[in-house]
């Protein structure tokens, strides 16, 4: 079967007769089971995926089929689908089975979407090279020795080797931005509030988006505006009516950039990133698009203020997991305190437990004002600093991280390392402004790079659409 990168061409295709939705998933499942040493999917849905694919391919003889039709996806592992397992990749969760289907898994199986699996991740979402899981590390399929970005590493890697046609993720700091660059897929993260957040495992409320992974533009718009939109369940979900962002793809008109200058002339970029960036910039100038270079003076502060609200976030909202209601309880126990103290300590990770113990410091009576009202004034600053770029620019560009993916292990107890991989990514979500990861080109080793594209608040149609734009140059 030839390789599909789009939803438009599968549906083509079916039309046509030339393929079915039951030959397609086999075509993925055969994929997956080739590939189960880059440790992608912690469950394949295998029998219910071929049944859901006979009854689309029965809806597409009628008439009657979904928007989605023809498309194969996969989950990241902190999604809610009734009646499937749910784990966010930890230990904690052991054989929890969730209860009800969010919103944004539920609008697009409403659309005879094909869910094939669910994806390994970082635990809770907490990570940046999907090493940090219980369930072991995914591995990058265009190199098995690198890491595939995190935390929806196992996404990127899902769509990089054709395991599925798309996936969802989620993306808190650049979840899904990054894993995108290091696998060369495209990796789109919405507006705050676009998409509802019910069924989406909490790590930091206020920070948590679901994304899209794919190779297309048009299947990220598609799947967008099946998403996105208004839903009871989620309080802080946006009211805005939602556009046809897959039918607003064009771009023909010049348009105003501006670059981050870190991106390009940092020594702590890697120099073909660097390259790369120029080549775009130097590019859109040649084509008559204003381009000037922009320097973003909170950049350095970005990362300590998103760890600093993230964790103290992750301290509430991850106290629910305590061993007496559903998953992990410890057995080595002789009273009830002792039961709260092994479940989470055996049943955590180094990582998350690392980032809670982080978040109730910053909590706590003597360090709130200190750390964690300061981290939100500097949250504050660094979204009036984006918003005034963007009032001036119609988009910023920039690396999606400032290297490569990185050898496995190479940054295994340096902390500081591996959170400086999110340094491009974090301000954006600080900022809580859509932004999308698409591939721009290779270094010497053939590992993909990644340029990440910003714009206003609700502004995704105009950003995919100029992505399209990038891509076609």
């Amino acid at each position: 079967m030839k390789k599909y990168t789009s939803l438009q061409d599968i549906q083509a295709d079916l039309a046509s007769g030339e393929i079915t939705c039951r030959a397609l998933t086999e075509y993925y499942l055969k994929n997956i089971k080739e590939q189960e040493k880059l440790n992608v999917f912690l469950e394949v849905y295998e029998e219910e995926a071929l049944a859901k694919a006979e009854e689309v391919d029965k809806k597409i003889k009628e008439g009657i089929a979904g928007k989605l039709a023809g498309m194969v996806i996969g989950l990241k592992d902190v999604l809610c689908h009734k009646d499937h397992g749910l784990q966010s990749a930890s230990k904690i969760l052991d054989k929890f089975v969730s209860q009800f289907t969010g919103t944004a898994v539920q609008r697009i199986l409403d659309e005879d979407v094909i869910v094939i699996g669910r994806q390994n991740c970082d635990e809770f979402a907490m990570g940046s090279s999907n090493e940090k899981s219980a369930f072991g590390p995914t591995l990058n399929a265009a190199d098995n020795s690198k890491v595939p970005g995190g935390s929806s590493g196992a996404s990127a890697v899902a769509v990089q080797a054709e395991l599925c046609l798309a996936s969802l993720g989620s993306d808190t700091g650049g979840s899904v931005r990054q894993p995108a660059s290091f696998c060369g897929v495209i990796g789109l993260k919405p507006t705050y509030s676009r998409i509802s957040r019910y069924g989406l495992t909490a790590y930091a409320s206020s920070f948590d988006t679901i994304g899209v992974l794919s190779h297309s533009t048009h299947d990220a718009a598609i799947l967008l505006e099946i998403m996105a939109g208004a839903d009871d369940f989620d309080s802080t979900v946006s009211q805005k009516p939602v556009p046809s962002y897959s039918k607003e793809l064009s771009f023909d008109k010049k348009v105003k950039i501006a670059y981050l200058s870190e991106g390009v002339e940092s020594e702590g970029v890697q120099v073909e990133v660097k390259e790369r960036t120029q080549t775009i910039i130097d590019s859109l100038k040649s084509e008559g698009h204003e381009v000037e270079a922009v320097s973003f003076d909170y950049l350095k502060y970005s990362l300590p203020a998103y760890y600093i609200l993230t964790c103290a976030e992750a301290s509430a909202n991850l106290s629910r997991f305590d061993g007496v209601r559903y998953g992990y309880r410890s057995e080595n126990t002789i009273d009830l305190m002792s039961m709260y103290k092994k479940s989470r300590s055996e049943g955590f990770g180094t990582e998350v437990k690392k980032r809670i113990m982080l978040g109730t410091f910053v909590l706590s009576a003597g360090y709130y004002d200190a750390y964690y009202t300061k981290a939100q004034k500097v949250r504050r600053l660094i979204k009036e600093e984006v918003d005034k770029i963007l009032s001036q620019y119609d988009f910023i560009i920039l690396p999606t991280a400032p290297t490569t993916a990185f050898t496995l292990g190479e940054h295994e107890g340096d902390t500081l390392s591996m959170y400086l991989a999110d340094l491009f990514t974090v301000p954006l979500s600080l900022a809580g402004v859509p932004a999308v990861s698409i591939p721009n080109g290779e270094d010497k080793k053939g590992m993909p790079i990644g340029l990440q594209i910003a714009s206003k608040s609700f502004n995704e149609g105009e950003i995919l659409g100029f992505s399209q734009y990038l891509l076609d140059l």
